[in-house]
């Protein structure tokens, strides 16, 4: 049925015949990729093609006094060693400042390092030749010398008066700085009954995707253009970036996404090896590629999460949560990072806690920090575990503190489910969250009455259990807000285009991207839905800056609800279209017709009347058969960028059951739970297992990862033996429910689900440590949790 009849009948878009909505249904990609014939950019072998490798300062800061390479250059087989210095000429320095974030200040930063090297890791020189392995003999002759400048690594002295200022030219170690102060925070602490302060920690930690940054660049100059093979989010934003600091037009420079082995927000930058890898196959006139082996990738892709917060809550002895305020101080490495600023985080931080409760009595202050360490940027949640963390380990040592129950203390605060639209202290808008359904919902699934009942029996044996809860809020769907009113060009929208192709199939190209989180699927599930087509009849072309519409790509769990709405509101086009094209030929009116099975029926009674590939071949073959004057149309673009709010928000609610060895320090995980509200679920297989990933690295977080720098800033433990990451061996059963709460912000009612999991996964194992160690009276508020911060805590060691 068409647009009208279906609003006759009450129906939305959704609610179509064969709809492939809400059905878990196989990816389209997944028979390629199970049968390893994925594409990845290690994968791609170019004629003349020669292989870079980067030599990296050993030092955290050193100037760079002299660079021999002659013996390097008369090795066979080496093409060229470049330096810095000569690199500058073909490649423009960038600053990582945004102008909405008031006060973010970053120094110039190249490609390859002109003066001096800033962190360990930081590239001084680039060897190129017909092997990578020849490419990393020649980079052992190269000689540098440097002179070695004191580090500045810790953040919590970066600002002292003492301390070396990294980047002398800006005055100071302080990159950025927000103060926010709503409400009447000092009265709500005086008629405070319980006010509790914590210190919390949070180490750095990266993303450990399974392919390793990879980039490979092709010049050329016959055409005068630049094509680029690179695993990323956001190929127009690559495109913009590369002709701008390389002195192109944007046409002239292609950027292909092929298959991507993970990202999580680590390729959603860019980096200065990457750029350096472009200039270079400008400069050299041949294609060039860079793959990061693991310690690379360990000491250049970018980090996340090294937080030091001051936090006190103000309570009631009735539960009421009277006031928060946080202090919070992190550090970003030398530079802030290019084009999405190294801020983000700290912001986010400050705009999240307390998001979930009423209270509007908030103070905070966050200061980001210069240091000679890997830069940090926007990994998986981007801010939302610092902020979970910090307020739900306050809303339980609150509840602890006035011998309240942990769901109760939140039933009496979290945002009523009928008090939307409402806004928090921070300036956040929210449309409609579910808080205490989420409530509700977990409470039935974890059957928390009988765990307690089993703690404390277990107590009486010495086994010491907790149980953790954590109520959340993530941002999803970003608008125009995000990074457009800040200067960078990162569109805010995303375009589909569809056509139907002479066979009767369908060809959706969008420029949203795929990393492994079923961009694909989604995309195919939509417009099948909508077009009536079966899904093994749609074929998604994505991640090509030449075929796809302009747009922003996948970052911020942006893909289903404005990609998908997108593609939604293309397909309705298309279909009217169709049944513009089906009434021409078979003498009817479009609102007596619709589209199932792959033809053209009609709507009462269902009859086929064509086929699409009949439809096709009259159009494409015969249109002199068709009406004079009647002209088809069988291809449709759409845009869409979200208006009412600048966010989708999502929310839910997470729950751990673990077990901790008070002799050992060792944490077992025995159960997890999570509820989340996502809006309309396209493909619940996939929003499941998006949700476990999530939760997968969230939990490495809580306990695993960590980044571990020395007092000279040497990265100690940037191999796959000393950075633990979780495995299977490790991992719980993680229960996925769901409450859903449809955005009114588009048709399809889609919000995010990619960083769900993330966002509370470490505050709610935090809580359940803390839950299992009340007994002895000690409380964690760092992660890791590491048998060490255990066993420290509870006086063993």
């Amino acid at each position: 049925m068409n647009d009208s009849s279906m609003k006759q009948r009450g129906l939305s878009v959704l609610d179509r015949p064969n709809s492939y909505i809400g059905k878990t249904v196989p990816r389209p990609n997944l028979g390629r990729l199970m049968q390893g014939r994925g594409q990845y950019v290690s994968d791609l072998t170019l004629p003349r093609m020669a292989h870079v490798v980067f030599l990296r300062s050993p030092y955290a800061h050193a100037r760079i006094l002299k660079i021999d390479a002659t013996e390097a250059k008369a090795m066979p087989g080496v093409i060229a060693v470049v330096t810095g210095v000569e690199l500058a000429k073909v490649i423009s320095p960038w600053v990582g400042v945004l102008s909405h974030l008031k006060g973010l200040k970053s120094a110039p930063q190249h490609a390859i390092a002109v003066d001096r090297a800033c962190w360990q890791g930081e590239a001084v020189a680039a060897i190129i030749a017909t092997s990578r392995a020849l490419a990393e003999d020649a980079a052992e002759l190269v000689s540098v010398d440097y002179e070695e400048l004191v580090p500045v690594t810790d953040m919590r002295t970066a600002l002292d008066p003492a301390t070396p200022v990294i980047h002398p030219d800006l005055g100071d170690n302080l990159a950025f700085e927000r103060n926010l102060d709503a409400g009447a925070v000092d009265q709500a602490f005086r008629e405070s009954d319980e006010v509790v302060e914590a210190e919390f920690v949070f180490g750095r930690h990266t993303g450990v995707t399974l392919e390793p940054r990879a980039v490979l660049a092709d010049w050329n100059s016959g055409d005068e253009r630049l094509t680029v093979y690179l695993g990323t989010q956001a190929p127009h934003m690559v495109q913009n970036i590369a002709a701008k600091h390389l002195g192109l037009d944007e046409p002239q420079v292609r950027v292909v996404c092929k298959d991507v082995g993970g990202s999580f927000g680590i390729k959603v930058h860019i980096y200065a090896d990457e750029m350096a890898t472009l200039a270079l196959s400008k400069l050299l006139r041949r294609p060039i590629k860079f793959v990061a082996d693991r310690v690379e990738s360990f000491n250049t892709d970018i980090h996340a999460r090294d937080h030091v917060c001051k936090a006190r809550i103000g309570v009631s002895k009735n539960g009421t949560i009277n006031a928060f305020e946080i202090d919070d101080v992190t550090g970003i490495g030398p530079y802030s990072m290019y084009p999405r600023t190294s801020a983000i985080e700290a912001n986010q931080v400050v705009n999240l806690v307390g998001g979930p409760y009423t209270t509007q009595n908030y103070r905070a202050r966050t200061r980001v920090v210069f240091q000679n360490k890997n830069v940090t940027c926007q990994y998986r949640g981007v801010g939302h575990p610092i902020a979970c963390s910090i307020t739900e380990g306050l809303v339980d040592l609150a509840a602890q503190r006035i011998g309240m129950d942990p769901f109760e203390i939140r039933r009496r605060n979290l945002i009523r489910d009928d008090a939307y639209p409402c806004g928090s202290p921070s300036g956040l808008k929210f449309e409609a969250l579910s808080h205490h359904a989420s409530l509700d919902k977990l409470y039935a699934m974890m059957n928390y009455g009988a765990l307690r009942a089993e703690q404390a029996a277990l107590r009486k044996q010495g086994i010491y259990r907790g149980i953790g809860i954590a109520s959340f809020i993530e941002v999803t769907n970003p608008s125009a807000a995000f990074y457009g009113v800040g200067g960078a060009r990162i569109s805010s929208q995303d375009g589909v285009a569809v056509r139907l192709d002479a066979t009767g199939r369908v060809i959706c190209q969008t420029s949203i991207t795929e990393q492994g989180q079923g961009s694909e699927s989604l995309t195919a599930q939509i417009v099948g839905s909508v077009l009536g087509v079966s899904m093994e009849r749609v074929r998604v072309i994505l991640g090509d800056t030449d075929n796809t519409p302009y747009g922003g790509g996948t970052w911020a769990s942006r893909g289903a609800g404005i990609g998908g709405e997108a593609a939604l509101q293309a397909a309705k086009v298309l279909r009217n279209n169709i049944l513009d094209v089906a009434a021409a030929i078979l003498q009817a009116k479009p609102a007596d017709l619709d589209i199932v099975d792959n033809a053209v029926v009609d709507v009462h009674g269902g009859q086929q009347r064509i086929e699409l590939h009949e439809l096709a071949r009259i159009v494409y073959f015969r249109p002199d058969t068709l009406p004079p004057g009647f002209q088809p149309e069988l291809m449709a673009t759409r845009h869409f960028v979200p208006r009412e709010y600048p966010f989708a928000f999502t929310n839910g609610i997470q729950a751990s059951w673990l077990e901790v060895d008070t002799r050992t320090g060792f944490i077992k995980l025995l159960k997890h739970w999570v509820v989340e509200d996502c809006g309309t679920i396209i493909n619940p297989q996939l929003v499941d297992e998006q949700i476990r990933g999530g939760v997968v690295q969230g939990l490495g977080a809580a306990l695993y990862e960590h980044c571990i720098y020395d007092e000279r800033g040497q990265l100690t433990n940037a191999n796959m033996a000393d950075y633990l990451v979780p495995m299977s061996g490790e991992m719980p059963d993680i229960d996925v429910g769901h409450i859903v709460s449809p955005t009114l912000d588009g048709e399809l009612g889609a919000k995010g689900a990619g960083e769900a999991g993330t966002a509370a996964a470490a505050a709610v194992v935090a809580n359940a440590v803390n839950d299992a160690l009340s007994p002895f009276n000690v409380t964690v508020t760092e992660i890791p949790l590491t048998p060490r911060v255990i066993l420290t805590a509870l006086g063993r060691i």
